[in-house]
């Protein structure tokens, strides 16, 4: 195994920009999160992730073995190319080699929801199922998907697009083309355009959860909308797969049983002939990606077994 004490880790999402330096033990020595600049353009976001890292490395005595970025969209992590990221406007840019050439170091690319997927199976809570679907849902939302023990990739590598299952044919359009995916109804970014759409108010997803709490109406129904959107995409995956779990990760996973609870009691609902699965919140939540990142750079320096993090991460929440 590598002599590096440490690695530096980054999640690059449509809201934030999140990276760490993570040592050999799952520890975070170090982290920095800044607001992704999507609206300036794909430059602006490569150079703000240029920042983030610029800085996690600025008071290492010790140069890291690994600089491993995760990125969403379609990602050829073979070539290093974040090939196509309608959040972020990214269209083939050869991130690795820009990482690589900027630090000097060694980097590596990964799909940002493919990473938590590695993070769960490695230190999470799908390390004993076979047959799961693990849901991202944060300002977009994708799945990683295994079947009998096996990562399901699809033909093209796309497998896992939960965000544009369309959960109301005929509704809202999607960036994607298509209409009433469950992306704009149940993703963070589509909570908050949806409440903005109602109130002229725009705040941040889990403030829309909290005023719901308190009885705000507008809240209430872009809530309950969403937790509809997110029972029906399930009842569809349970249908077709027939998953033994269901994981929430991402930034709205953090909602914590505001979330996990109606969503468990809409999908008992929906599903009224047979058992629906289990379904957890995962420890990771938010840090799922950047966790994933971290889990891939040490495999990459040849760690063969990562079972000290477990105590680096919180209690998980289920139902069933």
């Amino acid at each position: 195994m590598s002599a590096a004490r440490t690695v530096v880790a980054v999640d690059v999402g449509g809201t934030t920009i999140k990276g760490a330096v993570v040592d050999r033990d799952g520890a975070f020595v170090r982290e920095v999160a800044r607001p992704t600049p999507a609206a300036d353009g794909p430059d602006a976001v490569v150079a703000e992730l240029l920042g983030v890292i610029a800085e996690l490395l600025s008071d290492q005595a010790d140069a890291p073995g690994v600089v491993s970025v995760v990125v969403p969209g379609a990602v050829d992590a073979e070539a290093g190319r974040a090939e196509f990221s309608a959040n972020l406007g990214f269209r083939g840019v050869p991130l690795r080699q820009i990482v690589a050439t900027a630090t000097g170091l060694p980097a590596l690319l990964e799909h940002d929801v493919r990473a938590a997927g590695v993070a769960e199976r490695s230190v999470g809570v799908t390390a004993a199922a076979d047959n799961y679907l693990l849901a991202v849902i944060g300002t977009g939302i994708a799945a990683v998907i295994q079947a009998d023990g096996v990562r399901v990739g699809g033909a093209s590598g796309a497998a896992g697009e939960l965000g544009h299952i369309p959960v109301w044919p005929g509704g809202e359009q999607c960036s994607c083309g298509q209409r009433g995916c469950l992306e704009r109804y149940a993703a963070a970014a589509g909570i908050v355009r949806r409440y903005a759409d109602r109130t002229g108010s725009r705040v941040p997803a889990r403030a829309v959860i909290t005023r719901a709490s308190r009885g705000d109406r507008d809240a209430i129904a872009v809530w309950e909308e969403a937790i509809e959107a997110l029972a029906l995409a399930f009842t569809t995956c349970t249908m077709l797969l027939d998953p033994e779990l269901i994981v929430l990760a991402g930034g709205l996973s953090e909602a914590g049983d505001a979330l996990l609870t109606p969503v468990v009691e809409r999908l008992d609902a929906l599903i009224s002939w047979r058992q629906p699965p289990a379904v957890k919140l995962s420890p990771l939540g938010g840090r799922a990606g950047l966790v994933g990142a971290a889990v891939l750079a040490w495999q990459a320096l040849g760690a063969a077994s990562l079972a000290g993090w477990r105590s680096q991460i919180g209690t998980v929440q289920s139902h069933r």
